[in-house]
């Protein structure tokens, strides 16, 4: 709830109504003068209580205890909306709960430790990471981090295609060049791998075993090409995404659901069911039963499972761990994946709608319009490594999180290279930054402004009370990201956040305003303000901390001497 006090006066006097327990939504208006907080409740009531909403907001105007709720003022505005503004005392009192709470303030314990498993990235090791794990890389880890902050315990897990047709397809397109480079000759295979990379294996290849699988097709020898490959392959998407700033809890194999027997006892336990039939020398299973557009295929006529088969093993496998909750973040090309992975659960008893999927668009990189691709290493497609050598990682992190994961994502290198309120990842780090300097003018260490060190009350300008109200509204943010699985939530806010906080700071500007800016002469102005920039500080290193996303000191460019 936005305001608790304001929230418990509206039920005390809604109960003394004869209504009982009502939700009571409260919001921040979206024109500031309307006051600090509204509410539609008695719009409501009006059809409950057969009475004109404006009749029953100003009864309830009437009898709300005002000085209990920290209320200054309460107005009835159109049809009965109540619009509240807050006594000084209480408008101004979250700074000191920020500064208090500090690296906490945003924290809620909403699930008390419930467990939950995001599983993201997920790249098969047939290649370098593109831009497309790069951005799930970026949601997925958000996401975690906000339910972290809300309460969850969470498990990030990555999990490797290291078996199946994909990685076959890898050890020939290698093989082809490993064999080139002793004079041999042969054509990468149909749905190979090429690029640069494919080169760079084979040349690694040699390099360690010399030209001993030259002659040597056995099976032994195909396995030792794969087991380098996978190796090799996997060895590089873990420096890349440790250098994007993304780590996991578990990497689970593929291959160990078929070693371990998981895969076998899964299509046991399907056919124990009922719902399992032969056709055509295959077996499916009738996901028809539980809303799926055609029945599955789970083994091929040649004995081979499809990928249905071990991704309904693997999700079995989450929930035997004890994860009742799982959210999978992945590519929209997924789509087609998730009704037919959960008919397959829910045909051994698992609930509907498990597990959760939050799928991303793809990305595009464009420079002055044009779409563009750094290189030909990875084949056909820009890496991630490229992207975020080009334009640092918090940049490109920042930009694969502020829009929704299904809206098309175009990436704007000439927006993330500039240094200007164009870059919005910019424009927040550089409000962060201005408070810096106000702290270093003032000759003060952020860390030494405590909370109830100053008279907040003081706080009284417009301009002020905007940006307290924003601060305000850092923790119910948090928790709408989170129930929402959505990082672009937290972006919107904290580049609002950066535009109130400008607007503040330029209000102050000595030669306009000298009475509105931070360090004036008055001590004890002077002091409240110290805690409202060390307040919106707070907030926005919170914030980009979330993201995975530095709050810098200083910016690539001199903090300008501004008039603090």
């Amino acid at each position: 709830m936005l305001h608790e006090p304001i929230g418990a006066a509206l039920n005390a006097v809604i109960k003394e109504m004869g209504m009982g327990e009502v939700e009571i939504d409260l919001e921040r208006p979206r024109d500031p003068s309307h006051g600090d907080v509204t509410c539609n409740i008695a719009l409501i009531l009006s059809g409950r209580l057969d009475k004109p909403s404006r009749d029953i907001a100003e009864e309830i105007a009437a009898r709300i205890e005002k000085d209990t709720a920290g209320i200054a003022s309460i107005e009835v505005a159109g049809p009965g909306f109540l619009n509240f503004r807050l006594s000084a005392v209480m408008a101004t009192s979250v700074l000191d709960e920020i500064v208090a709470k500090n690296e906490a303030f945003g924290r809620e314990n909403i699930r008390e430790g419930a467990q939950v498993m995001v599983e993201f990235v997920s790249a098969n090791p047939t290649g370098p990471l593109h831009l497309g794990h790069g951005r799930q890389a970026a949601l997925g880890d958000a996401i975690a981090s906000l339910l972290e902050w809300t309460g969850w315990q969470v498990h990030r897990e990555f999990y490797y295609n290291d078996a199946g047709t994909q990685v076959d397809k890898l050890v020939e397109s290698v093989r082809v060049r490993y064999l080139a480079r002793f004079g041999g000759q042969g054509e990468i295979p149909e749905g190979g791998y090429h690029g640069q990379y494919i080169n760079e294996l084979a040349e690694s290849l040699a390099e360690e075993f010399g030209d001993q699988f030259v002659i040597d097709e056995s099976e032994k020898a195909t396995e030792q090409i794969r087991n380098f490959s996978v190796r090799s392959v996997r060895k590089e998407q873990d420096r890349d995404l440790n250098d994007f700033g993304v780590h996991f809890d578990e990497y689970y194999l593929e291959s160990s659901l078929h070693h371990t027997g998981r895969v076998k006892s899964t299509l046991e336990a399907l056919r124990e069911t009922g719902l399992v039939y032969e056709r055509e020398g295959a077996t499916w299973l009738k996901t028809t039963e539980f809303d799926d557009q055609k029945d599955r295929v789970m083994v091929r006529k040649n004995g081979l499972p499809t990928y249905f088969l071990p991704d309904v093993a693997y999700h079995m496998h989450k929930w035997t761990r004890g994860y009742e909750r799982v959210i999978n973040v992945q590519g929209s090309d997924h789509h087609g994946t998730v009704d037919r992975v959960r008919s397959g659960l829910q045909a051994l008893g698992l609930p509907r709608g498990y597990p959760e999927y939050v799928l991303h668009q793809m990305v595009r990189v464009v420079r002055e319009g044009s779409e563009v691709k750094f290189s030909k290493r990875a084949g056909t497609t820009t890496t991630l490594r490229e992207l975020y050598t080009e334009v640092g990682t918090d940049v490109t992190r920042y930009f694969f999180q502020m829009r929704k994961p299904d809206a098309q994502m175009v990436f704007d290198l000439d927006a993330a290279l500039d240094y200007s309120d164009k870059n919005p990842m910019y424009k927040i780090q550089y409000a962060h930054a201005r408070m810096h300097s106000i702290f270093a003018k003032a000759q003060i260490m952020p860390e030494e402004i405590e909370s109830g060190s100053a008279d907040l009350s003081l706080l009284t300008d417009n301009h002020e009370r905007l940006l307290i109200n924003q601060l305000r509204d850092f923790p119910s943010v948090l928790a709408r990201a989170a129930e929402n699985c959505a990082p672009h939530i937290v972006c919107e806010y904290l580049e609002q956040t950066a535009g109130v906080a400008n607007t503040w700071y330029h209000a102050g500007n000595p030669s306009r305003n000298p009475n509105l800016a931070v360090l004036v002469d008055d001590s004890k102005i002077r002091g409240a303000r110290l805690v409202l920039a060390r307040s919106l500080q707070i907030v926005l290193r919170n914030g980009l901390t979330i993201l995975g996303i530095t709050a810098p000191k200083r910016m690539m460019q001199e903090i300008a001497n501004d008039g603090t």
